[in-house]
């Protein structure tokens, strides 16, 4: 899984670019990069039935490998390129690929939403993968949690399918981001008094509007990366945030496990300082999301005006 994990979470932005109009990039973005966690959520539903046993497990993973190959079959037959070219940006060359590395890095917009990208990103991966451990010392069961944790995503999705065919109409792509951002940062401050609450309210309306307002800034943030970075390729800056992301989550993880409470602890092993380390992390990198527009190389949506610029002259 580790190693396909790059190609699937860098392919929808360049993808959109390639086959979709800016009517729909966000739409198309939006599907192809929540098709994942999507997919994992669906994972975690149906594994249980499949393996009721550790003797059914070898049995599991193979079933798992075949579906994962006969849905890889019809990538052999998807077309480089579309017959036609939906937009000027998908026909025009990009530099070198270490020409747009040196871009990005130069460039202080791309830093500001790379900050706020993968540390949310990271805390969402830690959140939804240590929830049970987060709720059962209050005495949640396991099916209290893993409701918690649909909603996180279940939400979510619902969410993101109606936020973003309004930005791909509106192209109020800041406005969304700065709206959803301290969102996001005060979901995870007030979860710190989820769990100590003992009843099931607080855990699923907190995790339900986390997984709408992250859900929701996911294509929206990647699709307007692309713009101010222009011309820089669709698939450079996605593949960065993403593994910024990803390597996030797994140093949140470990850190949040080291702050797991001990046996002497009230409650036994509580996670109520990993909480708080999560909520500290999520609202320092607010500042990062405010400042775009204020400081930085601009926020112009390059790519879209060079595409004005060519149809008026075509």
């Amino acid at each position: 899984m580790l190693p396909a994990q790059p190609f699937v979470l860098s392919a929808p932005t360049r993808y959109s670019d390639l086959w979709f109009s800016p009517q729909g990039r966000i739409s198309a973005t939006a599907a192809m990069s929540l098709a994942n966690p999507f997919g994992g959520a669906l994972g975690q539903l149906i594994d249980p039935f499949l393996a009721t046993s550790p003797s059914d497990i070898p049995n599991m993973i193979l079933y798992i490998a075949i579906i994962s190959s006969v849905a890889a079959i019809p990538s052999f037959f998807i077309p480089a390129l579309p017959p036609t070219p939906v937009s000027p940006s998908s026909t025009l060359s990009r530099p070198p690929i270490l020409q747009q590395i040196i871009l990005l890095i130069r460039s202080l917009t791309f830093w500001l939403i790379f900050i706020p990208f993968a540390t949310y990103v990271g805390s969402f991966n830690s959140l939804s993968s240590l929830l049970t451990q987060i709720l059962t010392p209050y005495g949640y069961s396991e099916l209290q949690s893993g409701i918690a944790g649909a909603l996180l995503i279940l939400v979510g999705l619902v969410a993101a399918a109606i936020t973003s065919p309004i930005v791909d109409r509106s192209k109020r792509y800041l406005l969304l981001i700065k709206s959803l951002v301290p969102i996001i940062a005060i979901c995870y401050l007030a979860f710190i008094w989820a769990p100590p609450s003992k009843g099931v309210a607080a855990p699923y309306v907190i995790c339900s509007i986390l997984g709408a307002a992250s859900f929701s800034l996911v294509p929206i943030a990647l699709e307007w990366l692309v713009e101010v970075t222009w011309p820089v390729g669709p698939e450079v800056g996605s593949v960065i945030c993403w593994a910024g992301g990803q390597a996030l989550g797994g140093i949140f993880i470990v850190v949040s496990d080291a702050l797991q409470g001990g046996e002497d602890a009230k409650p036994a092993f509580n996670m109520q300082r990993a909480l708080v380390f999560q909520a500290v992390i999520a609202m320092a990198v607010v500042p990062a999301a405010m400042a775009l527009g204020w400081v930085g190389d601009g926020v112009r949506n390059k790519r879209l005006e060079m595409e004005r610029v060519a149809i008026r002259e075509a």
